[in-house]
């Protein structure tokens, strides 16, 4: 494959075998503005707050998903376990996205509940034989019986979810995906990461419209805290000993703009609360959710099969198998974004490989602790990230521990969930930008006035859309015979990131081009892929690197066998190690 893609020997090798000439090399990528780069470790107190700005970014999207799929359940509004589905996801997400920052692709992400899961999950209880009964039926039901009944389905969810992220857990730890980065371009790329934020926008604009003033004051406060006033130091009052008091400048502005963005229109929402100047019920009002926090219970622990011994069925893995197929595209195409933006360097094939089968791990492990959901990379807080300046691993693990404590403390969560929706759509329509402009950043890379890329980059981007709105106004007009079939290719044609990032990369690896209007001379460049690592460097030094293991380094590079494996940081492809001589 000469012209139509990446050579294996090009891909990113870099581990921690490499001595300490890389940790100059890795430099180059680092983002000039970064504040914390991502093997950074502010202060605790810091950590703290920037970690809560992840969570108070990520805890909107995941609560949502449990209140569209609960209803699919056939559980009543008033069941109090919908607090403890919630809980379990948030529980979850916090547990994943430990063990990916720790173990797995190392990169600052969240890993938490997808849209991509949720289609395929109510395809799979529209089946004639999960439909919940009339409402009558419903109402005369027992609560034992009611219990059941939406227990049965949240079984058949949690082994099919489950059983389908084999498949992730198989192309990741088995190396697959390192082969399939030969084929991921920049064309690749940006269709894939732009369709992320532009296929949003309609749940930004159904959360902003609420109330459009108070979303476009969210917007704006958020504009001139990260952009207009980011650089402008806030005075703070300070008290030390043998010095009193005295005046210390902060980068307020700087570190937390979401945050101080939520709670000053917060404030401004309760203003408008108290005074009346919202009716009763408004989606604007500070008191509209307070319910949930009465409904909350103090403490309870989320734990595998809390639902039942899950089932499983061909029918529903096949149905769940195409979620897990848009996770992993749409997981790929954050990796190299994620890492140019914190200030790492570009993720070896070692780290994605781990990355993927540790999300596949995540995805079985949601399954079983019974979320009704799987795991992927969360988009909002990639743009978290950008707007912030802050790409920190550290911030994102302690935003695991405010997850984890949340998942066992219910109310503790149930504060930052009533936020008001207005508020939430606002910080959406930002972030979610911020995640289409980095996609469309990888443009930088080809030739813009190649016509051949043009016609790839406005048909990969453009047809997606139209396709999925068809798709979406007609559900039901895939017939192959088999609902689960059907089910399968709705949800595939429906994904607008996947049916992108499939266009883009086939016409760019089929289309004929040069590598330098593909742009993979400049790319390769960018993600430092041609390195050279000889015997001959064995006896220097190593130094840590970012995506090398936190523990163990010493006894895996003393097993030599460790660079066969695929996941490992001493992993060497085959292809760079047989490099002959004559």
């Amino acid at each position: 494959m000469p012209e139509n893609g990446i050579r294996l020997s090009e891909i990113n090798v870099e581990n921690s075998t490499s001595p300490s000439a890389q940790e100059e090399k890795s430099t180059k990528n680092r983002a000039a503005d970064i504040t914390y780069g991502i093997d950074d470790v502010p202060p605790w107190y810091l950590c703290l707050f920037m970690a809560l700005q992840h969570y108070l970014t990520m805890i909107g999207a995941i609560v949502s998903i449990p209140f569209i799929l609960t209803p699919a359940l056939c559980m009543a509004e008033d069941d109090p376990a919908r607090s403890h589905i919630i809980s379990t996801m948030i529980f979850v997400t916090g547990l994943v996205t430990l063990l990916q920052t720790t173990i797995g692709c190392r990169l600052p992400l969240v890993q938490g509940g997808t849209i991509s899961f949720l289609v395929p999950t109510l395809a799979i209880l529209s089946l004639p034989q999960w439909k919940c009964p009339a409402p009558e039926i419903l109402e005369e039901m027992s609560h034992e019986n009611r219990t059941e009944l939406w227990q049965i389905r949240m079984r058949e969810l949690s082994g099919a979810i489950a059983v389908s992220a084999l498949f992730q857990v198989i192309i990741g730890f088995g190396g697959i995906v390192g082969y399939l980065l030969r084929f991921i371009t920049p064309l690749t790329i940006v269709p894939t990461v732009s369709l992320v934020g532009l296929s949003l926008f309609e749940n930004a604009a159904e959360a902003a419209s609420k109330h459009w003033g108070i979303a476009a004051g969210t917007i704006l406060m958020l504009t001139m805290y990260s952009q207009i006033l980011v650089n402008v130091p806030f005075p703070i009052i300070m008290y030390r000993k043998g010095q009193g008091l005295r005046v210390a400048w902060f980068d307020l502005f700087k570190l937390f703009p979401v945050l101080l963005t939520i709670i000053v229109m917060w404030i401004i929402c309760t203003i408008l609360t108290f005074t009346d100047a919202l009716p009763v019920g408004h989606p604007a009002r500070s008191d509209s959710k307070i319910k949930i926090i009465s409904d909350s219970p103090w403490f309870r622990v989320p734990y595998p099969g809390q639902w039942g011994v899950p089932t499983v069925t061909l029918s529903g893995v096949l149905g769940m198998l195409a979620g897990v197929l848009a996770c992993t595209v749409e997981s790929i195409s954050y990796y190299p974004t994620t890492s140019r933006m914190c200030g790492a360097p570009p993720p070896p094939v070692h780290a994605i490989n781990r990355g993927i089968g540790i999300e596949g791990l995540g995805t079985m492990l949601a399954g079983l602790w019974g979320s009704g959901n799987g795991t992927n990379t969360f988009g909002e807080n990639v743009g978290t990230i950008g707007v912030t300046k802050v790409g920190s691993r550290r911030v994102i693990q302690w935003a695991c521990g405010l997850m984890i404590l949340q998942g066992l403390i219910s109310k503790f969560g149930a504060v930052f969930i009533i936020i008001p929706e207005p508020i939430v759509g606002g910080i959406f329509c930002v972030m979610f930008g911020m995640i289409c402009a980095f996609g469309l950043s990888a443009l930088q890379y080809i030739n813009l006035n190649s016509a051949r890329n043009l016609y790839i980059l406005g048909f990969s981007i453009f047809f997606p859309l139209v396709l999925s709105k068809w798709m979406i106004r007609h559900s039901d007009i895939i017939k192959t015979g088999n609902e689960i079939a059907d089910g399968v290719i709705t949800v595939l044609l429906s994904t607008t990131i996947l049916v992108g990032g499939v266009i883009g990369c086939l016409l760019d690896n089929i289309i004929p081009g040069t590598s330098e209007e593909r742009g993979l001379e400049a790319w390769s460049k960018e993600m430092e892929l041609n390195v050279d690592v000889s015997d001959e460097k064995q006896n220097e030094e190593y130094v840590p690197n970012t995506f090398d293991f936190p523990f163990g380094m010493q006894l895996l590079r003393r097993w030599k066998w460790t660079s066969y494996l695929p996941f490992s940081p001493t992993y060497r492809p085959r292809a760079r190690m047989c490099s002959c001589k004559k």
